[in-house]
């Protein structure tokens, strides 16, 4: 361990059944042979970890008690025996991917190109430790350089916030530059979204009630035209608008009912419907509509440690410019609660004192 790092640290932890995090004395970890240890610089506050402190049936490599935390940004302090021969070295400013997978041949997951779901690698800050705590060690195949000008906040959040919307749009549901796409919620996930549909070059109708969004919307490049009004049904709003058969790609980034609903009546036959929301755990299918519209319900997780380099670049340059808002470590629980109430518009990274 490097000499100036210290032998214990506070993080906020998840303790089965407990609802609320807990500010807690663990040790620093040191790296394994194929591992990194980091020093965090900037972490970012995810809805789920909301879903992961009140829920406590969850999968079977869920632990007792773990770190929270998906998404980082941080400095290399220390290099792991067997990565020297990597492109990495001390002081790099790094990105970490939570769930880069086990990379195995054998697995029945990584061996298909699903990494982000594989059950044997290790998850940070999703059953196992993650990054709201000032060192966390990844296995150097999660660790991407952050290019010159991009911001540890605005890196963190490209973890889970930007690329598993760009997973979702480019690779799950193949939008298209001659599409056009309708987008539910521009919240932390959803207003990254819009600017990737933007990037396609497809048309985006945006529906988000909040006026806040419409005009974020509108300040990126959104026609008044193609915004559903607050308080405008939006079935209403696609007759009224000529957009009837028109929609080709639904994109829920909200997850509701009235979303789920209203999705599967406004796209055209033959369309899609992307979900990666979920504030209701459970929505409905109509079998009718479904099959008589021969539509294809999409869900995707996460993404991929190559998008995430990807999606790196794509903000170097400009092309994606997350709104983030940098609060400090102790203002998780507000955060969380601000969340949950609705208050919190853009995605906010904590930064380490």
């Amino acid at each position: 361990m490097a000499n100036d790092t210290p032998s214990t640290m506070f993080a906020w932890r998840k303790h089965k059944g407990v609802p609320e995090p807990i500010w807690e004395e663990i040790p620093v970890p040191q790296p394994s042979r194929t591992e990194v240890l980091v020093k965090m610089l900037a972490s970012g506050v995810c809805r789920s970890d909301i879903s992961l402190l009140a829920n406590d049936k969850q999968s079977s490599w869920f632990r007792e008690e773990y770190t929270l935390g998906h998404e980082v940004c941080g400095q290399i302090t220390q290099l792991g025996e067997g990565v020297g021969e990597t492109m990495l070295k001390e002081g790099d400013i790094v990105a970490l991917y939570p769930v880069p997978g086990c990379r195995r041949q054998d697995c029945p997951e990584c061996s298909r190109d699903l990494h982000q779901t594989c059950e044997s690698g290790h998850h940070s800050g999703i059953g196992q430790d993650g990054f709201y705590a000032p060192y966390a060690v990844v296995d150097a195949r999660a660790v991407v350089l952050v290019p010159s000008g991009v911001s540890p906040a605005v890196a963190a959040v490209a973890t889970d916030a930007v690329t598993t919307a760009y997973h979702g749009i480019v690779r799950r549901a193949e939008v298209k530059k001659d599409e056009t796409v309708l987008l539910f919620g521009l919240g932390g996930l959803g207003i990254n979204a819009l600017q990737i549909i933007l990037n396609v070059g497809a048309r985006v109708i945006v529906s988000d009630p909040r006026e806040a969004c419409q005009t974020t919307a509108r300040s990126l490049g959104v026609p008044a035209e193609d915004i559903v009004p607050t308080n405008v049904p939006l079935q209403e709003f696609v007759r009224e608008n000529g957009l009837e058969n028109r929609i080709d790609t639904v994109l829920d980034f909200v997850g509701r009912h009235q979303t789920f609903e209203d999705g599967q009546q406004i796209v055209r036959r033959g369309g899609k419907i992307l979900c990666i929301g979920t504030l209701d755990y459970d929505n409905t299918v109509h079998m009718k509509v479904g099959t008589r519209k021969q539509l294809s319900f999409i869900f995707s997780y996460g993404g991929q440690v190559e998008e995430l380099e990807e999606v790196l670049q794509m903000i170097a340059k400009g092309a994606i410019r997350p709104v983030v808002e940098e609060r400090p470590m102790s203002a998780l629980p507000e955060v969380l609660k601000g969340l949950e109430a609705g208050t919190v518009d853009s995605r906010v990274a904590l930064t380490h004192e």
